[in-house]
């Protein structure tokens, strides 16, 4: 059943926009993209939904080639605006909804659904053209999954989200997900991966420069991370005389380092008791999906993309 991309390469004139790519998404998770602009992320999603052809390399869902799967199969939310101005939100929702085999009278019964649980049921009759930018993102969303697709493929679906709306947003991945369903989408929001997704890929000009769990992914550095919090406000120069220990934070609530591969960090309790300092909160992690982001697409040169991608597991 799972979603795989086997060595899928796209280029565009002089631009690869994709340079080999392997994924395979099981079914029922959510799955993260992340990648600065211009990565490969929407090609990619694009490529799954057969928008687009792939130079080579193949994808498959549960075993068939996209090429071969009905129309109803996918769900997608682009990242642009598709809807049609002038044409009132029910129509054009039940509209969308039989071109993807939904009867009429089912399709405006589950669009009226979605227009409560997203709190906008009274603008059914009004004009796309005439809602804020935001409530044409929850239009677009009910569009894509109106007609109960198997996998949802959403090009950056929180933008123009206030934070009421993304809460919403997030509700409904979750409970589209308990129903069996695959969700993948492309983010510039790391903690929405963190809080969402079972595994992801980072993706950096066309190849994956990393992929798996999202708690393998974080590790994948090797670095730990140290949050140090001390009772008062004592001078906290000692801290960078620890060998292979770095600050990366100083806030009123506590201290952040990182420390180097294979470093103890309990060296920085010991040294914190050691000074008779009364330590309030003590907490190893691995460094965040925005710091795994950084090291990963970062640093890496054209010498290093000749590297296999590296796939992590937790």
């Amino acid at each position: 059943m799972a979603l795989i991309l086997d060595s899928v390469a796209k280029r565009f004139g002089d631009v690869q926009a994709l340079d080999g790519i392997s994924l395979q998404i099981e079914p029922g998770v959510v799955f993260g993209f992340l990648g600065a602009n211009g990565a490969g992320k929407t090609t990619a999603m694009r490529i799954v939904l057969d928008i687009l052809r792939p130079d080579s390399g193949t994808i498959t869902w549960s075993g068939r080639s996209n090429t071969e799967l009905p129309r109803e199969t996918w769900g997608y939310l682009p990242e642009e605006r598709g809807l049609y101005a002038k044409m009132n939100v029910l129509d054009q929702l039940v509209f969308f909804a039989k071109l993807h085999g939904v009867k009429p009278r089912e399709a405006r019964r589950e669009a009226f659904e979605w227009l409560e649980r997203f709190r906008i049921p009274e603008y059914a009759n009004r004009r796309a053209e005439s809602l804020s930018k935001g409530n044409q993102q929850k239009i677009q969303f009910i569009a894509a999954v109106l007609h109960d697709p198997q996998v949802l493929l959403m090009d950056e679906p929180f933008t123009g989200l206030d934070p009421v709306n993304v809460a919403l947003l997030k509700e409904a991945f979750l409970e589209i997900k308990n129903r069996g369903k695959t969700l993948i989408f492309s983010t510039h929001q790391m903690e929405t991966v963190e809080e969402l997704c079972e595994s992801l890929a980072i993706l950096d000009r066309g190849r994956i420069a990393v992929q798996g769990t999202v708690r393998g992914v974080r590790a994948s550095t090797g670095r730990q991370v140290v949050r140090l919090a001390i009772d008062g406000d004592p001078e906290i120069a000692w801290l960078e005389t620890i060998d292979g220990l770095k600050v990366t934070r100083r806030g009123q609530d506590y201290t952040e380092a990182e420390l180097e591969r294979n470093r103890d960090p309990y060296l920085v309790l010991q040294a914190a008791l050691s000074r008779n300092l009364r330590v309030r909160h003590f907490e190893i992690a691995d460094p965040s999906l925005e710091e795994v982001f950084i090291s990963h697409v970062g640093r890496i040169d054209d010498s290093e993309r000749r590297l296999a991608p590296r796939a992590v597991h937790a």
